[in-house]
């Protein structure tokens, strides 16, 4: 089996058990950031806008869930998607349904991601309950407000400082 990031495990097991898609966008987001020369860059961006599609789905914007699904299709390299053992076809079909649902206002429902990796696949079950406390597969919990609308309930002091001071490096220091 491929030596595959802990972070990529992690989001497998958020994605298919707590469905805390928010959180699945925050690992991958570190991970890429953490390895800027990844040649995968693509692909995890493929991944967190998936997961940032169904987050959108579920709290019902479906402008976000769109541009997030249709963002990630147009990255979802299939040779990419294999080596991080994804099932490339039933991936695609996945997003593209689901795109689909949204745009004809379908109510949400889960979707999982197609591993083809058997290893990966049960490497990541078994993480799944260590990590979420849920079983894999588990259907969301739509009453559970600190998931379903995480953007709301988070705290963003850390998000909001790093900004001003980018902001201010930018304006070099200089206030306005």
């Amino acid at each position: 089996m491929p030596n595959y990031p802990k972070e990529y495990l992690q989001y497998l097991a958020h994605f298919h058990g707590d469905r805390d898609f928010f959180e699945c966008h925050e690992l991958l987001e570190e991970h890429w950031k953490k390895e800027p020369a990844d040649s995968r860059l693509e692909i995890w961006v493929s991944l967190i806008q998936a997961a940032v599609g169904m987050y959108h789905y579920r709290r019902g914007n479906a402008a976000g869930a769109v541009k997030s699904l249709e963002g990630a299709l147009k990255r979802s390299d299939r040779s990419d998607l294999e080596h991080l053992g994804i099932d490339a076809d039933a991936w695609i079909a996945m997003l593209e349904d689901a795109v689909r649902a949204v745009k004809a206002g379908e109510p949400y429902h889960d979707r999982d991601i197609p591993l083809q990796d058997e290893a990966l696949a049960d490497q990541a079950r078994r993480l799944c309950e260590e990590l979420t406390g849920s079983a894999w597969g588990a259907p969301s919990r739509m009453d559970d407000e600190e998931i379903v609308h995480r953007h709301a309930t988070r705290d963003r002091t850390e998000v909001i400082e790093t900004r001003r001071k980018a902001l201010a490096e930018r304006r070099g220091g200089r206030r306005r």
